[in-house]
């Protein structure tokens, strides 16, 4: 009997595709069959409900709250931290003195765990001890306790995120500004236009395929980030800074209810696919591809 010799080329395609489909394409299809059965116990099984969970969905007042939370969230932190990543792209693209040392610590954060990140923060929020506390002192105000009250926790997960990718953005932007044509630039200049002028007009055209790319990407971390969220609030207070993520991973895993967990893993796909489709239509339209 002769040995079946399969070619290299064909091992390395299948692999790959085995193992997107076993931790992707698979967990999404059984959270879409089980978001039809109700949640199982040992006393009694799990039976099929067909819509009911989508129906609780939709009364669900607290992801009511977490879903405006979301929004919110995404929508200060994309626009932030894709104009401080095009600031700081800027910057280390000018060749200053030390860009080699702006760089690193621009990047920094972004190779740091998000875990250690919110531990970090943890002391720039503490009240009473922490940094922005004791600036507060210096200049004679009074501290906040920025994590403690509905009012500022989200803001500050806000400050936290955009903190940690600006940086990995960064990176996206300098390769596209090092892209530009210099011949374009110095034929602006010698028509009169200024550095404003010709960053309006010009690179920023040109930096918009990569605006798409880092917009989607944002777009999909804003809402699987939730590291710094059990790490620093457990989206307290009142679920003042709890996220979606936050949310699926606190019935799934908290209340043990998969069912319902599944459901509201499947509204976020669902969310998710429908968002990043309006910013491909919106952002895309009058993208220059060179």
């Amino acid at each position: 009997m002769k040995r079946l010799n399969f070619p290299l080329s064909v091992i390395l395609l299948v692999v790959p595709c085995a193992v997107l489909a076993a931790f992707t394409h698979y967990p999404a299809v059984k959270s879409l069959i089980n978001s039809f059965w109700s949640m199982g116990t040992r006393r009694r099984p799990s039976q099929f409900i067909g819509l009911e969970n989508y129906q609780t969905l939709l009364a669900d007042g607290t992801l009511h709250q977490i879903i405006w939370n979301s929004t919110l969230y995404a929508i200060v932190t994309i626009p932030a931290a894709i104009a401080l990543s095009i600031g700081m792209a800027l910057l280390v693209n000018a060749k200053l003195p030390g860009t080699a040392l702006m760089r690193l610590s621009f990047f920094l954060p972004t190779m740091m765990p998000m875990i250690a990140v919110a531990n970090i923060w943890l002391f720039f929020y503490a009240p009473g001890i922490g940094l922005i506390s004791q600036i507060f002192v210096l200049f004679g105000l009074q501290p906040i306790n920025f994590l403690g009250s509905a009012s500022t926790s989200l803001w500050s997960m806000m400050a936290v995120a955009v903190w940690k990718e600006a940086g990995l953005f960064m990176i996206f932007y300098l390769a596209a500004l090092q892209a530009v044509p210099p011949n374009l630039k110095e034929a602006a200049r010698i028509e009169g236009a200024g550095p404003i002028r010709i960053f309006f007009d010009i690179v920023l055209p040109l930096l918009k395929p990569t605006t798409v790319f880092v917009a989607v990407n944002a777009l999909i971390n804003s809402f699987r980030l939730i590291d710094h969220v059990i790490v620093m609030t457990k989206g307290g207070p009142n679920n003042s800074s709890a996220l979606l993520l936050y949310y699926i991973f606190e019935v799934t895993f908290g209340y043990r209810d998969s069912a319902y967990g599944s459901t509201l893993t499947v509204f976020m796909v669902l969310l998710l696919g429908l968002m990043a489709l309006i910013q491909f239509k919106i952002l895309d339209r009058k993208t220059h591809y060179q």
